[in-house]
């Protein structure tokens, strides 16, 4: 089992800034991928970012250029580093992790979510 727990979200106004970190406990050896995914009242979870054991990240073309996702092995922890935020970037922001495909337990696990707002 994995258990993750968000943190670092909040109000911020447009144009701002916030940091989301990401901790896993558990069967932490067993993560592949990491990565956060977002969704707004009325509307389904998207991916916003992922960023696998390799370091090679991806994007949601909405994020690209404003977002950075990285993360920290050895405290198994990801990050998602938020730049000149937008109105249409609030939502629940959910942690999200993809086991080894020989892991034995579920393929995946999500986070709680921390709620992000941008609003002046």
């Amino acid at each position: 089992q994995v258990q993750l727990v968000e943190s670092g979200g909040g109000l911020v106004q447009p144009g701002g800034s916030l940091r989301l970190s990401c901790a896993a406990s558990g069967s932490t050896f067993s993560i592949y991928t990491m990565g956060w995914y977002r969704q707004a009242p009325g509307k389904q979870r998207e991916l916003v970012a992922t960023i696998p054991r390799s370091g090679s990240t991806n994007y949601a073309d909405s994020v690209k250029g404003r977002f950075t996702i990285s993360r920290n092995n050895a405290k198994n922890t990801v990050y998602l580093q938020m730049n000149n935020l937008k109105p249409e970037d609030t939502a629940v922001y959910y942690c999200k992790v993809d086991m080894y495909y020989d892991w034995k337990g579920d393929s995946h696990y999500w986070g709680q979510g921390t709620q992000v707002t941008v609003s002046s």
